[in-house]
């Protein structure tokens, strides 16, 4: 598909395969820190718990990054992953665009995506889906576990993963509860090495 000066846009094919986990990653508008307050991540963590209540579906591990999300999912039966993103995002980006609105309306400048046609929408999210990958081995599984508690780590924010605040990591090494809780009784054992 081509898009305004010979831009491309990726298509994100999506396989809504029953019983399939999924990692997904969506990032920030223009990939800007937008996540990088509590506000904001707890915001959003509160739209995780919200759509869970609308669209069911398992969330087995996350990390919050300034400007990226990574989380690990679990449709059940009959639930499409857009429509989990959809109830995930759609309400983090009309709480922080009222609140933009009311209280930094500077700030509107940075969440602007200039269409070539001339219109202006403010996002907070960048435009589609994001990534999405079909999980279907156990392995693959844990391996994904793991480089999402790691990103905070990799990125030089923190020196181990368990010191990121925004992450399912110190629920899934100590059983500690976090800020949102994780439907870990449906997630598969690790494999054997």
């Amino acid at each position: 598909m081509e898009i305004g000066d010979g831009e491309h846009r990726k298509r994100c094919k999506r396989w809504d395969t029953p019983y399939d986990a999924h990692y997904l990653t969506f990032s920030c508008f223009g990939r800007q820190p937008f996540l990088q307050s509590a506000w904001a991540c707890s915001l959003l963590l509160q739209a995780v718990n919200g759509a869970r209540a609308k669209r069911p579906f398992d969330l087995w591990a996350y990390t919050l990054m300034p400007e990226h999300v990574h989380m690990i999912v679990w449709p059940h039966e009959g639930i499409r992953i857009s429509a989990i993103l959809q109830a995930v995002k759609l309400p983090v980006t009309i709480q922080v665009l009222r609140w933009v609105r009311a209280h930094a309306p500077v700030f509107l400048d940075r969440m602007a995506d200039r269409q070539p046609n001339g219109v202006v929408a403010h996002r907070f999210w960048q435009r589609g889906g994001g990534y999405d990958r079909n999980i279907r081995d156990d392995r693959e599984l844990y391996e994904k576990i793991k480089y999402i508690h790691d990103n905070p780590v990799r990125r030089d924010l923190v020196t181990r993963p368990e010191e990121w605040r925004w992450s399912s990591c110190r629920i899934h090494y100590y059983g500690e509860p976090g800020p949102i809780q994780l439907q870990l009784q449906s997630l598969p054992p690790p494999p054997l090495t």
